[in-house]
């Protein structure tokens, strides 16, 4: 969408609305990718840590091991309320959450040692925004985490994979390629020293449902990617297309930065 306030404010109610089934999300839960922040950012028990857009707050949970403090912070209440009464169950205690715009962090300059954004930055509507407000609030020399969707640098290929997420999420504002992520990071001032490319095979279906559809656009894009070209159909590599079992891959990208001193 064109028009920030109104993309942000369509991201607050449907995430206001699917909140739970985001905590309860095992494909957000764990995974090789979580494993991989933690070993990648080497955390030291003295930090303060952001995570943006936290979600179901799974990232600052499993970060709570290894840092001093957290503050978990989303644009949707909702969705901090249903985060934070999970993690308050498991009886951890140094998590607090603050709703927050991740274009306009409500942080002192250089307040944090680690920031983390996971599968979240493909909804901001100014994602350049978003890393220079990282930038600010990180201290120098601190870490910035970042995953989220990752486009082919084929723009045929990307158009397709942004349709097919946009029709399923219509909060979904823009993923980028690894070329514009990494441009955007270097102009905000950051170091890259880590970047791998993770492939997530989703069963259709459920992914469908998480944002509330039904039969009619499991249908449509099931279409969509029955007419798709074989470039297309590659990179999202259906299996039992069709099928209750149908399952399909998206991409994501992995960057590790530190801010330049």
């Amino acid at each position: 969408m064109s028009d920030s306030k109104d993309s942000k404010k369509l991201s607050e109610e449907r995430y206001s609305k699917f909140a739970q089934g985001y905590v309860e999300s095992q494909t957000h839960a764990k995974g090789y990718d979580l494993d991989q922040f933690i070993k990648i950012s080497d955390p030291q028990p003295d930090w303060q840590m952001l995570d943006i857009a936290t979600g179901g707050g799974h990232t600052a949970l499993t970060f709570a091991p290894h840092v001093k403090n957290i503050i978990a912070s989303d644009l949707t209440e909702n969705m901090l309320l249903a985060a934070e009464k999970n993690i308050k169950e498991k009886g951890i205690e140094n998590i607090t959450f603050r709703q927050a715009d991740a274009e306009n962090l409500p942080f002192d300059d250089e307040q944090f040692d680690l920031v983390t954004c996971r599968i979240a930055a493909h909804h901001f509507p100014n994602a350049q925004k978003f890393v220079q407000e990282t930038s600010r609030v990180l201290k120098p020399g601190g870490r910035f985490l970042l995953q989220d969707h990752v486009l082919s640098e084929d723009k045929s290929v990307a158009d397709f994979a942004e349709n097919f997420e946009t029709l399923r999420d219509p909060s979904h504002n823009h993923a980028f390629s690894l070329s514009a992520w990494t441009h955007m990071l270097v102009h905000a001032g950051f170091e890259i020293y880590h970047q791998e490319e993770i492939i997530k095979r989703h069963p259709f279906i459920d992914w469908v449902k998480r944002q509330g559809h039904g039969q009619e656009v499991i249908s449509e894009l099931e279409q969509l990617l029955d007419n798709a070209s074989e470039t297309i159909k590659a990179w999202l590599s259906p299996l039992e297309w069709g099928t209750p079992d149908a399952s399909f891959v998206n991409h994501h990208i992995l960057i590790g930065s530190d801010k330049k001193s």
